[in-house]
C-alpha cells in the first residue's frame, strides 16, 4: 500500500490523479496540497482536507507533483526533510532547479519526466530510433500545441524530443513551433524531411487521464527504491 500525497490537488491534473488513486486498491491518499491562499484551502476533497503546508507531507510515502516550478522546489525541500519519495511532472523547470532535483535524489528517489504518459514515452523511443537510423540529410521540425493556460513554451515534451533527436543523431532540430489555443490537452508532431521523402509521427492526448495514470505507475515504481533519479523511460523499461 502506497501512502500518497497529491500536490495541486484542486487543479485539473490533481483532480484526475485523485480520481484514479481512489479507485486503486494499492494506493491510499494521505494528504492533499495546494498553494498558500488557495480558495479551497481547508476544504475537503473526497473526504481529505486540502492543506497549504508542506509539513502535511509527513508520514506520506510518495508525493505526485504537477504544479509550478516554484511550488515544486518548495515541496522538494519538504520531501527531503520528511523522506518522502517524489514523482515530478512539473514543466518549465530551469537548469538550476533541475540540479536541485538531482541533488535531492541522493537522499530520496525521484521520477522526473516532462511527460508521464505511457504512450508519449513509447513515442520518445520511436523518435530515438528514427533519429538514429535516418541519415543527416533529413531536416527535423517539431510542432507542439497546448491549451491557452500553459505558461511554458516550447513544452517540456517538445524539449525532450529535441534532446532525444540531438543525442541520437548529433543533428539540431531546425525549428520548434508552439501553439497555445483553446483547451488542447497536448499535441506533438515531428517531421523528418529529405529531398526524397517525408516521415511524420505525432501523438495526440485526448485527455489528462494518460498523465494521471502514468504518474501512479511511476509512484508504484518508486516503492522499492531508496534513492536515485529516474525517468519514465526507466519506469517503463524502455531505457537506461
Amino acid at each position: 500500500m502506497i501512502n500518497l500525497s497529491i500536490s495541486g490537488a484542486c487543479g485539473r491534473m490533481g483532480q484526475r490523479i485523485i480520481h484514479f488513486a481512489l479507485a486503486d486498491k494499492d494506493v491510499k491518499i494521505t494528504s492533499l496540497l495546494e498553494c498558500p491562499g488557495h480558495p479551497k484551502a481547508g476544504e475537503k476533497v473526497s473526504g481529505i482536507s486540502v492543506s497549504t503546508s508542506p509539513d502535511a507531507l509527513q508520514g506520506s510515502g510518495c508525493l505526485i507533483e504537477f504544479t509550478s516550478p516554484e511550488a515544486t522546489m518548495t515541496n522538494l525541500k519538504a520531501c527531503v526533510a520528511h523522506k518522502v519519495k517524489m514523482v515530478i511532472g512539473t514543466t518549465g523547470i530551469s537548469p538550476g532547479q533541475a540540479q536541485e532535483i538531482e541533488k535531492a535524489s541522493k537522499v530520496i528517489p525521484i521520477v522526473f519526466s516532462s511527460n508521464m504518459s505511457v504512450g508519449v514515452n513509447v513515442f520518445f523511443k520511436v523518435t530515438e530510433l528514427l533519429a538514429k537510423t535516418l541519415p543527416a540529410s533529413y531536416v527535423v521540425n517539431i510542432t507542439e500545441a497546448h491549451h491557452v493556460h500553459k505558461k511554458d513554451a516550447p513544452s517540456g515534451t517538445a524539449k525532450t524530443l529535441a534532446s532525444i533527436i540531438e543525442k541520437a543523431s548529433g543533428r539540431k532540430v531546425a525549428d520548434i513551433k508552439s501553439i497555445r489555443e483553446g483547451e488542447i490537452v497536448g499535441d506533438h508532431k515531428i517531421v523528418f524531411e529529405s529531398g526524397e521523402d517525408v516521415i511524420t509521427i505525432d501523438h495526440h492526448a485526448k485527455s489528462r487521464d494518460i498523465f494521471a495514470r502514468g504518474a501512479l505507475v511511476a509512484a508504484k515504481f518508486l516503492a522499492g527504491k531508496q534513492t536515485g533519479l529516474f525517468t519514465m523511460q526507466q519506469v517503463l523499461g524502455l531505457g537506461n
